[in-house]
């Protein structure tokens, strides 16, 4: 078989692709919506991951051309009474329901009210439109909403104060959570209660913005600093310019852990504590690692991770190496630190 042959049987075998790819959809969404397709049958291509995010259904689509019709007929066979809050990473997104309508580009955001008939119409230009929709249940946005039924069609264009600092957490929402993650359901709490407020908050939400941006601006700070803890990009110069924020904004977003430079330090402590009990370690040179997390000095960071840990690193390789000869498996960090935890208590004073 040519390469062009083997091509074209995997794109016809391809579940996403073609013709069955549509029946298969068409079926799927009978009671929610009717799927039109707007390129040959043949050429239709669709791809969709699902995720649970804290309290939230995360949900990434990329298609070709096409539009879905809830009509009040499947309206009326109910089984879905949510807010869809969509981002569009690329394509254009047309949504309509009664005399209100907003088209969404690159960047943009929408509030959709899945409650009310709608039209929804994807355009890429030969591509796919790429969409991430949170879906949050009516029960919690509704009350934040001065107008609920009227809230639909509202856009938060790519250039509103906080269209960047939501759409930076769309992606990071599906993300496994790392050691220093942030509380996700507190992330979508916090992106409801702003766009809320760009759609008509109430009185409580209005007056609860700050807060909400603070939550959203310290973790996705704290997710760079996580990325880049072995780099020299975390510097309060560089972080307030990659997040176009003044240095007093930066220095009291982290007044609660003790300051930009020490909650840094408190972080790279806990990365190497990860890599130290890694069997990978076992021959690392402790000025290596020093270095590669930034500190002056191996007697730097010895007396930094003593005085966080209550022992040195080479103490703490020893009792990973103990752990791994006696039960043929790495420690987990709490394991590690819930022992540290019992000998230190245990100890007479």
């Amino acid at each position: 078989m040519d390469g062009t042959a083997l091509s074209e049987s995997m794109v016809a075998d391809d579940p996403e692709r073609g013709a069955r790819a549509l029946a298969q959809l068409q079926v799927m969404t009978a009671d929610i919506c009717d799927v039109i397709p707007h390129t040959a049958a043949g050429d239709f291509h669709i791809t969709t991951t699902t995720i649970m995010a804290g309290n939230a259904l995360l949900v990434e689509t990329a298609a070709t051309d096409l539009e879905y019709d809830r009509t009040p007929a499947h309206i009326a066979r109910g089984g879905l009474d949510h807010y869809h809050i969509t981002l569009c990473v690329a394509g254009e997104m047309r949504f309509s329901s009664g005399r209100r309508e907003i088209t969404l580009r690159p960047g943009d955001i929408g509030l959709l009210d899945m409650a009310q008939p709608n039209r929804t119409k994807l355009r890429a230009a030969g591509g796919r439109t790429h969409l991430i929709t949170i879906i949050l249940q009516r029960a919690m946005l509704a009350p934040r909403l001065a107008h609920p039924d009227s809230a639909t069609a509202t856009l938060l264009p790519s250039d509103h104060p906080h269209a960047r600092l939501i759409a930076s957490h769309f992606a990071a929402l599906g993300l496994p959570p790392g050691p220093e993650a942030g509380n996700v359901e507190a992330t979508v709490e916090a992106i409801a209660h702003l766009v809320a407020a760009a759609a008509g908050g109430t009185a409580d939400i209005l007056a609860g913005v700050e807060r909400a941006e603070r939550h959203l601006y310290l973790a996705m700070i704290k997710r760079r600093i996580a990325d880049n803890l072995q780099t020299d990009a975390l510097t309060a110069d560089e972080l307030c310019r990659h997040f176009r924020i003044s240095r007093a904004t930066l220095y009291r977003l982290f007044e609660a852990d003790g300051g930009l430079a020490h909650y840094v330090r408190e972080q790279r402590l806990n990365l190497a504590f990860r890599e130290l009990i890694a069997p990978s370690a076992h021959d690392m040179r402790l000025i290596d690692l020093a270095i590669g997390m930034r500190f002056s000095s191996d007697s730097t960071f010895i007396r930094a991770f003593r005085r966080k840990f209550g022992l040195t690193p080479g103490e703490l390789r020893e009792l990973a190496d103990k752990w791994l000869r006696e039960t043929g498996a790495v420690p987990a960090v709490d394991t590690v630190l819930h022992q540290l935890a019992r000998r230190s208590t245990s100890q007479p004073r």
